[in-house]
């Protein structure tokens, strides 16, 4: 058993490595449950172009273990453990990790939320280098390149939108003939001269030795087998937040994201929120990093007024 801690986070990504750096100059001893991979879903990501102060951009790795270097340099403890489960029904507030349980008088809920994906044999391997489920992130890199979207949704639509300012060609396949996306994101893919379609279509496995070349294809109605030559892969077949150990005990919406109170409160006083795990809009490390500090502020804000 730990003794009463001020404050724990849960996730060490831009968000809460970045709650955990303002909660440290606060004097707050914050501890990190930083997973069995520190640094979050940007570790497995190569170059990083858009976090503001890197000219040249950084690579995702390196960002993030500047980012632990620099809470710990204030006092944060960043523990390689993983909560498994957590009860806020009274205070303090406990958390259990495989190795220990730690109270807490306030929680920073900041797991973020993981891209769906087809779970192709090559896919994971190929991941940064071609692979992506993140335009925004990646679309620079394939300047004058030919890409595939996966997916039948809105989210599919804005992707092959955002990508036709920098790729030549953006195809969207779909396993299904009809569309789930609205009719006017539909309608706007469709009449743009650089976005194509090809539906009733499973992708069966990335193809290309250091990065991707083609797909290996399967007609969903004929089951004939085919290959398709492209420079680039993005999956937008939604994303799943990590709420499986706060389920049942923090407000969730429908798609299982942490719902907001006020700020960065959630409907448990004393526990707050930060990054993708509440966010299903922008996804990016600015914005998750952006909610962390809102926080760690919110969470020194609320023990001066316990005191």
């Amino acid at each position: 058993m730990q003794e009463n801690l001020k404050t724990i986070i849960l996730g060490s990504g831009p968000a809460g490595l970045t709650a955990a750096l303002y909660a440290a100059r606060a004097n707050l001893q914050p501890v990190v449950l930083a997973g069995m991979t520190p640094g979050g879903q940007l570790m497995q990501t190569t170059e990083v172009e858009n976090f503001p102060g890197f000219v040249e951009g950084i690579l995702g790795p390196e960002l993030m273990t500047n980012m632990i270097k620099q809470a710990e340099r204030f006092g944060a403890k960043i523990l390689q453990e993983t909560a498994v489960s957590v009860d806020f029904s009274k205070k303090p507030f406990s958390v259990k990790t495989e190795k220990a349980e730690y109270l807490a008088e306030t929680v920073i809920v900041a797991m973020g939320a993981e891209a769906n994906w087809l779970n192709l044999t090559n896919e994971q391997r190929l991941r940064g280098h071609g692979v992506s489920a993140c335009a925004t992130c990646d679309g620079f890199f394939f300047k004058g390149k030919e890409v595939v979207v996966i997916g039948g949704g809105d989210s599919a639509m804005e992707e092959a939108i955002f990508l036709s300012k920098f790729a030549n060609k953006v195809t969207v396949m779909h396993r299904r003939e009809e569309f789930r996306a609205s009719k006017i994101m539909l309608e706007r893919a469709k009449h743009h001269p650089k976005i194509s379609f090809v539906t009733n279509i499973e992708v069966l496995d990335v193809l290309g030795a250091e990065k991707v070349e083609g797909l290996s294809l399967k007609n969903a109605v004929t089951g004939e087998a085919s290959e398709f030559k492209t420079d680039g892969l993005f999956l937008a077949i939604g994303h799943t937040p990590t709420t499986k150990i706060v389920a049942g005990q923090i407000e969730l919406d429908k798609k299982g994201y942490i719902v907001v109170r006020d700020n960065t409160h959630t409907n448990i006083e004393g526990v707050f929120v930060a990054g993708d795990i509440n966010d299903p809009r922008y996804r990016q490390a600015i914005t998750a990093a952006g909610m962390g500090s809102m926080a760690a502020l919110d969470v020194e804000k609320y023990l001066a007024a316990q005191e």
